[in-house]
């Protein structure tokens, strides 16, 4: 099977593989984890989730970046996965403590190195990259990549679902944060008070949007999880709304 081949099949079975793979919450599963360096030791640059300033998205240092198995091309993006370093005993704190982090980006697979050594996030590898602050919580913040077991769990969110809008007339997107439950979005829904409820498309991450002019009405967004539990918050965005806001709806519980 030739290099493109070997792609297509890849991309063709990747759905199926990384749903399986994330889909049982409470369940412990082997994977690897590095961290990135930043100026105050956390991840503040927006990633491919879209939700720019992490620490305004309320997610701060306790982000990660996804390997391609996890990211699941971006429908993780928000999920909670509890992570503990295992297995090393030289490079894992006593204990195996461990830390909650919210996927907010994707770490893309470097096919020039081996996939154990460097490329770490190389498909079908299942791989966090930590902010530093989160990993030293975990592991000696000397180690360069440490084995580590994980699941999904429960989102802790405080306050209810942000709706962040942009966009124009004609290319209504709205950035949703804070989601509680397993905290991955699956479908969206916008009601104005000139429409009925809409799908909206998802973008990008957890960008969503429509190309129904919605200026000037106040907004209603319907929510639903991949658990398929849905919630609607009603005119969580005034008749006066402006593009770069932000409004607070309600949460799952």
């Amino acid at each position: 099977m030739g290099a493109l081949q070997l792609h297509v099949f890849y991309l063709i079975l990747l759905p199926t593989i990384a749903s399986q793979v994330i889909s049982k919450q409470g369940e412990w599963k082997s994977a690897t984890a590095t961290y990135t360096k930043q100026a105050d030791a956390s991840i503040i640059t927006e990633g491919a989730c879209g939700y720019g300033d992490l620490h305004k998205a309320s997610y701060g240092k306790y982000s990660a970046g996804l390997s391609t198995m996890l990211f699941n091309k971006g429908s993780t993006c928000g999920a909670c996965f509890e992570v503990r370093c295992v297995d090393h005993i030289l490079w894992c704190l006593q204990g195996s403590p461990s830390v909650i982090l919210t996927a907010t980006d994707f770490c893309p697979p470097n096919y020039g190195l081996s996939s154990d050594y460097g490329g770490w996030c190389n498909f079908p590898k299942e791989h966090f990259e930590m902010s530093e602050a989160a990993f030293v919580e975990i592991a000696e913040k000397k180690a360069e990549i440490v084995p580590v077991q994980y699941k999904r769990v429960k989102c802790e969110r405080r306050g209810g679902m942000r709706f962040s809008m942009s966009g124009s007339a004609h290319f209504f997107q709205v950035l949703i944060t804070n989601v509680g439950l397993d905290g991955e979005v699956v479908g969206v829904k916008v009601k104005g008070s000139k429409t009925g409820w809409m799908p909206m498309a998802r973008n990008w991450g957890q960008n969503w949007h429509s190309n129904i002019n919605l200026v000037g009405q106040p907004l209603s967004f319907e929510v639903t999880a991949s658990t398929g539990r849905t919630v609607a918050s009603y005119s969580v965005a005034p008749a006066n709304w402006q593009f770069g806001q932000t409004f607070e709806g309600k949460q799952f519980k």
